[in-house]
């Protein structure tokens, strides 16, 4: 539909409509608005639609042609877009990926929880992966699947961080039906490896009451955690080739309360071997008991202090060694006798009728 012969229409950058009088000047509203008389809208709005339809078919095309690499700073700027739309999850995601990527499985959403205090991470495992039995940890066909399941995770920018999973039952041949086993977590345990050794690592450095307070957990998940990052250290740490050894106590308590403690002390490895209640010769018995013959055999060197207890068993279980006293002990040993032998002869001295000079000599 064409305009009048003395009339024409064109859109400026804001879409609006202008209508000019051949001749004549623009009418502008008070709005900024150009218009025309009223007998005349109907063709203004006609051709404006056409025009807006011509735009869009030419939109159209060129987001065709940004497709097919003839616009890519525009293709660019639409996958910034749609970077920026899911930066958050997007994000965290990632990280999680970088650092604690579970074979098998994926990681969904990453969110808020309801009050803010928490942030929920949802994993579910991946669509062609078959769940593997915690009993002989071989992969079965499902059986049916739990409620979902919480499992702490390390914080995140001191914001607790829970992993959410639904559980999956397998059936297995072998063991019957059985929950599947897990690469974060053990069992019915609620936190996860990683954050065990989050905790117990800064349990090396603080008490373990501090540590959870800090980390806004209890000091039974500390303890939990410590007792089984040892547990899995010694199942796995290998105990051969050991030359040197250095036996000690230290009071863990008031009252003379001691425990035994017995290092590795070779050039190349230092490394807390064994830990036993008291300083009894039981308590470092049990050390050679726990260890093989082969590295009793290989120990050349032993360092103790003069504790009798500890120089009989290192006497009987290790007679072979060099065993190696500590200067301290030895000075002060040698200090007392000093003493004792001056003592002995001021008194001499003074019975026999001399001066005293070696009196108050110490």
């Amino acid at each position: 539909m064409a305009l009048q012969p003395n009339r024409w229409v064109k859109i400026d950058r804001n879409e609006r409509l202008t209508a000019t009088r051949e001749g004549g000047e623009s009418t502008r509203s008070q709005t900024g608005r150009f218009f025309t008389s009223q007998s005349d809208r109907p063709q203004l709005l006609a051709q404006a639609d056409q025009i807006a339809r011509q735009k869009n078919s030419l939109s159209l095309e060129e987001n065709e042609k940004h497709r097919a690499g003839e616009g890519s700073v525009s293709v660019e700027s639409e996958i910034e877009h749609e970077r920026n739309q899911h930066t958050d999850s997007m994000q965290l995601k990632t990280i999680l990926n970088h650092v604690e990527k579970q074979k098998g499985f994926v990681y969904t959403d990453a969110r808020f929880s309801d009050d803010q205090s928490l942030i929920l991470v949802t994993l579910k495992p991946h669509a062609r992966s078959r769940p593997v039995c915690s009993g002989c940890r071989k992969k079965r066909p499902g059986y049916d699947t739990r409620p979902v399941r919480r499992f702490e995770f390390v914080p995140l920018w001191a914001i607790p961080v829970i992993f959410l999973y639904t559980m999956r039952r397998v059936n297995c041949p072998d063991c019957g039906v059985k929950v599947e086993w897990l690469p974060w977590a053990d069992g019915k345990h609620q936190s996860t490896h990683s954050y065990r050794i989050f905790l117990a690592s800064w349990a090396k450095r603080l008490n373990w009451k501090e540590t959870a307070a800090i980390f806004g957990t209890s000091w039974d998940t500390v303890y939990r955690a410590v007792d089984w990052v040892v547990r899995w250290g010694l199942v796995h740490r290998e105990i051969g080739g050991i030359e040197a050894i250095g036996v000690d106590e230290i009071a863990y308590r008031r009252g003379h309360k001691y425990i035994t403690l017995v290092y590795q002390i070779d050039s190349d490895c230092r490394r807390l071997l064994y830990v036993a209640r008291d300083r009894t010769e039981q308590s470092l018995r049990g050390f050679f008991s726990a260890v093989s013959a082969s590295s009793i055999e290989s120990l050349r060197f032993v360092c103790t202090d003069m504790w009798k207890q500890y120089m009989n068993v290192i006497a009987e279980q290790a007679s072979g060694a060099v065993h190696i006293l500590d200067r301290y002990h030895v000075m002060k040993k040698f200090g007392d006798k000093l003493n004792q032998v001056r003592a002995e002869e001021a008194r001499q001295m003074k019975a026999d009728g001399y001066e005293p000079v070696l009196k108050n000599s110490r």
